[in-house]
């Protein structure tokens, strides 16, 4: 276990990465003795900085859902970061790419609750119940530590990227409401254009079979510790493509068909 003063610096580091945009080394490249429970210490005492400075916690990302992802990771369970207000970019907005830091664009649904959602028993069906409607998202990720130290050749680990607040810098949310009774959300999905040419595709299904199984999870990661969903609280589910590399001047269209589109230009 980390010490607090080891957490409280390494929230710090992050923290200085982001605002200097400047990324600093993986932490557990200095801390090789830290666990997934200081990764969520990092991220949480990482989060406190910046509720301090007046973010509001509007909802929660869950990432590393589908298998070829948690492969590449050499882990075998989702992680979860937080989302605040100041990270919400409306569709068709001007992102200025400079301000992330190696910044990366995913597909996926986000789910916007209407009920509290509490337990480790939490059913797909209870988590349908749940949810006032799903919307087509984009997660903008960001790199505040190197995925690669160039110094060393070292590579980040996943309790890395937990810290990290799992990657999340923003995300952008579609126009359109989907009732996810009334929808297949397994057999959902977007084409994901980079400056006009399909770089990914994918469905919700390659999201542990279907994007509610990831609010199922993190409900049954929160219950241990007496917390769960709120109403009104906004979920991203997981992505169902990998990330793809933006810059100044890409132009992001993820096209989910009859669920609508989503448009960003980087700056």
């Amino acid at each position: 276990m980390l010490t607090q003063q080891q957490i409280k610096q390494a929230a710090q580091d992050l923290d200085q990465a982001e605002r200097l945009r400047r990324q600093t080394k993986p932490l557990t490249l200095n801390l090789p003795d830290m666990d997934m429970d200081d990764a969520y210490a990092i991220q949480k005492s990482w989060v406190d900085l910046k509720l301090a400075r007046g973010a509001n916690i509007s909802g929660y990302k869950i990432g590393l859902t589908s298998r070829a992802m948690q492969q590449a990771m050499k882990i075998d369970t989702p992680d979860y970061g937080v989302l605040l207000d100041e990270m919400a970019f409306a569709n068709n907005a001007n992102i200025p790419a400079a301000d992330f830091l190696d910044p990366r664009i995913e597909a996926e649904f986000g789910f916007v609750m209407k009920h509290s959602l509490f337990g480790e028993s939490v059913t797909l069906k209870q988590v349908l119940d749940a949810t006032d409607y799903v919307v087509p998202a984009l997660e903008l990720i960001s790199a505040r530590s190197t995925r690669t130290d160039p110094d060393t050749g070292y590579t980040r680990t996943v309790f890395d990227t937990i810290a990290d607040n799992a990657a999340n810098a923003g995300y952008i949310l579609g126009d359109n409401h989907i009732d996810p009774m009334k929808t297949d959300l397994r057999f959902s999905g977007a084409l994901l254009y980079v400056d006009g040419v399909v770089e990914e595709s994918g469905l919700g299904g390659a999201v542990m079979e279907h994007p509610g199984h990831g609010i199922r999870w993190v409900c049954k990661r929160f219950a241990r510790h007496g917390i769960g969903l709120e109403a009104g609280q906004f979920v991203l589910s997981g992505s169902f493509t990998r990330p793809v590399p933006v810059q100044a001047g890409t132009k992001i269209l993820a096209d989910y068909g009859q669920l609508g589109t989503i448009e960003v230009d980087f700056t």
